[in-house]
């Protein structure tokens, strides 16, 4: 079923609060972080599947699911019953049926069973689809693209693979307000306004005014996706995170030092600086007053469409006025 990106925007608030919240974690969702993490090195050990895949898989479709955080299983990666059993098979799941309908479903728990609903088996069946035609990094990508059939779902996984794997944990829960809170800066609600340079829009994203050259910082872990001018945006950097979440910075001034797309970034580094870039052929400056434009997109699966950043920022400086 097809969801209105309206709907979406509703629903974003209960579907990543939690997510997006640097609050202490609670017991129960640490040990949910630990158990996640115990089974995708259980399934590393019996396939050789390297767990942040399996991790960046069971994260991208936990994202994409409208479900709000105690609705969530242990593993959110589910395959299609004709797929899982195998076309023709009537649902059996001993696991020699399965195979003799060539159904992906795996027996990993050692049941001699391969249910949809268990964890192992799921993840094992992951696993065996991951590395269907070869173990190279390329391979796994390939095998992605064959089963989500959308380049945008595979870049994701395999950047939040990226991330995972250089930070060594799944439990990345930091967040950051997107200027430096020892300069100045002032923002208030005003995505959804109309915009007029280059007709009729509206306005995707908060502005946070703050003096030339204030640092502009990642508010979230993920991978630098995109890096350079933009007619209206200017100078801009857009930074793909591990809840399928894209961030865009824009109107800068100048970036940091060497930063590059693909570089992986965590809530607080140095992205470049506050400017008034933007409006114009590339160079242009100085047609507002210097601010950083802030915008969030949220990728659902299907498609990517913008949210309202307010309520997080509005979270993010009060927990660093807190810290």
């Amino acid at each position: 079923m097809k969801y209105s990106p309206y709907i979406y925007v509703i629903l974003i608030i209960l579907l990543i609060s939690t997510s997006m919240d640097n609050n202490p974690i609670q017991a129960e969702e640490t040990n949910m972080y630990e158990e996640r993490l115990s089974l995708y090195k259980k399934t590393e050990a019996i396939s050789n599947v390297p767990w942040y895949y399996l991790a960046a898989m069971d994260q991208y479709e936990r994202n994409k699911q409208l479900k709000s955080p105690d609705e969530e299983s242990l593993i959110s990666i589910r395959f299609p019953d004709e797929l899982w059993y195998g076309i023709g098979n009537p649902n059996n799941q001993t696991i020699s049926i399965v195979q003799s309908f060539n159904g992906i479903g795996q027996d990993g728990n050692g049941n001699g069973k391969a249910n949809p609903e268990n964890d192992e088996d799921t993840l094992l069946a992951a696993a065996r689809l991951l590395v269907a035609d070869g173990l190279t990094k390329d391979d796994i990508r390939i095998n992605l693209w064959n089963y989500y059939k959308r380049d945008l779902s595979v870049k994701s996984i395999m950047d939040t693979a990226k991330v995972l794997e250089y930070y060594g944990t799944n439990e990345l829960t930091d967040r950051s307000f997107p200027v430096d809170t020892d300069y100045n800066f002032s923002y208030q609600s005003n995505w959804g306004d109309r915009r007029g340079f280059g007709g009729n829009r509206i306005h995707e994203g908060t502005d946070v005014f703050a003096d030339y050259g204030t640092p502009v910082t990642s508010t979230t872990y993920g991978v630098v996706e995109l890096k350079g001018w933009n007619l209206y945006g200017g100078w801009r950097i857009g930074v793909r995170d591990i809840y399928n979440i894209y961030h865009y910075y824009a109107h800068l001034q100048q970036y940091a030092d060497d930063i590059k797309v693909g570089d992986i970034v965590k809530p607080g580094d140095v992205l470049g600086n506050v400017g008034s870039s933007g409006y114009g052929p590339p160079g242009t400056s100085g047609k507002f007053p210097p601010h950083l434009h802030y915008g969030m997109y949220k990728d659902n699966g299907i498609n990517e469409f913008s949210f309202d950043p307010y309520p997080y920022l509005m979270k993010w400086e009060r927990m660093e006025n807190e810290s």
